[in-house]
């Protein structure tokens, strides 16, 4: 697991280390591309980071023109994130490689090996992470 670990994340922290960030802005990079209208404290639950660990990430990010953070319509002391064009082209480009990782080795093992793998997968979380992973849209719809 961890050569694989190790393959998977080798292209972006490669992209990564060219501008100075690390695997911290990647994951939030991507949930925000998943999901345009996250609020910080749902960014929070989903990357299990402390308020100040994730504000330096996302400070640098707003900074650097890659994410938007807009008031709330409802609530207007929420803070709802959003990337901007740059911040989209850059999430492309860190996690495009992993996609590509990803459906040749599901094009090699074929599905009965995708699904057992999802299986083993889901079997490692504990329930608060099955929960959220299943309450994420599908990479696809997203």
């Amino acid at each position: 697991m961890y050569f694989s670990y190790r393959a998977f994340t080798s292209d972006p922290d490669q992209i990564l280390s060219e501008i100075d960030y690390g695997r911290a802005h990647h994951r939030a990079l991507y949930f925000i591309n998943r999901e345009p209208g996250l609020t910080v404290t749902a960014l929070l639950d989903v990357l299990q980071v402390t308020k100040q660990s994730l504000n330096r990430v996302l400070r640098s990010l707003i900074e650097d023109g890659l994410v938007e953070s807009r008031v709330g319509r409802r609530d207007r002391r929420e803070r709802l994130l959003h990337l901007t064009e740059k911040g989209t082209a850059l999430e492309r480009r860190l996690s495009e490689p992993q996609r590509s990782r990803m459906r040749n080795a599901y094009r090699t093992a074929g599905p009965q090996a995708v699904a057992g793998f999802r299986q083993v997968m889901e079997a490692m979380m504990d329930r608060d992470t099955l929960r959220q992973y299943r309450a994420l849209k599908p990479e696809d719809e997203a």
